[in-house]
């Protein structure tokens, strides 16, 4: 397991729960605005931590925190990734992971075994747009396409959300993408924010008073749909 971050305390990433946030190198997406882009296109030699240092950390912590955020980069690109988790779970902890939905195989076994408990899948644009969006080519559409569809039956409780950047998201696509997501238990639309972590400097992001327009835009289909963030 590469690991390449370990936030040791968050209130935020897995809704809750009082949890560490541990960061995986990799991803096969390039998108512009992906705000951990050190680990998307400059993966260090070196871990920050060993697997068995999380371990030592993590059985440490049993009775103070109670779940674990696993994030990246894509953690399902890692090849350990179902051990991995399993000994997290093994410790007792609550599992939390955030995926593109590229590895719907992966994100099937892992649910259907039930080494995970909350799964949050990033919803890039409309399927039209998705290439631009998320910096890669088609072949990937239909395995996000079928991990949307996973998730939307309800096998485990999840989230899907948009971070939303003025450079490739109108209204319209908002509005293309409630019909796509009808029926999720919960879809946030997320304002792009500068983290200084970026592949491509030139995003902007939404105002709040345009955040809640495509808000308005996300309910024409979806309900559900909520702003994180402002």
């Amino acid at each position: 397991m590469v690991i390449q971050g370990l936030q040791k305390l968050t209130l935020l990433d897995f809704p809750g729960h009082t949890a560490c946030t541990v960061f995986t190198a990799g991803c096969n997406f390039r998108c512009p605005f992906c705000h951990n882009a050190s680990l998307v296109t400059h993966i260090d030699a070196d871990p920050v931590c060993t697997e068995a240092e999380f371990f030592s950390f993590l059985s440490k912590r049993q009775g103070l925190l109670d779940g674990v955020a696993v994030t990246g980069g894509e953690p399902l690109l890692q090849k350990d990734i179902v051990p991995f988790l399993k000994k997290i779970r093994d410790l007792g902890f609550a599992v939390k992971l955030d995926t593109n939905g590229s590895r719907p195989d992966v994100l099937k076994e892992i649910v259907n075994t039930g080494l995970v408990d909350y799964v949050a899948m990033d919803i890039k644009n409309t399927k039209e747009k998705y290439p631009l969006t998320a910096g890669v080519d088609g072949k990937l559409l239909d395995a996000v396409e079928e991990s949307i569809d996973f998730l939307l039956e309800n096998h485990v409780d999840y989230e899907f959300r948009t971070t939303l950047v003025k450079n490739f998201h109108t209204k319209e696509d908002i509005v293309c993408m409630s019909h796509r997501l009808q029926g999720a238990k919960r879809w946030f639309l997320q304002s792009f924010k500068d983290s200084g972590d970026l592949i491509d400097g030139s995003c902007v992001g939404f105002s709040d008073t345009e955040m809640r327009q495509m808000l308005d835009s996300a309910r024409f289909a979806a309900p559900f749909a909520e702003i994180r963030g402002i």
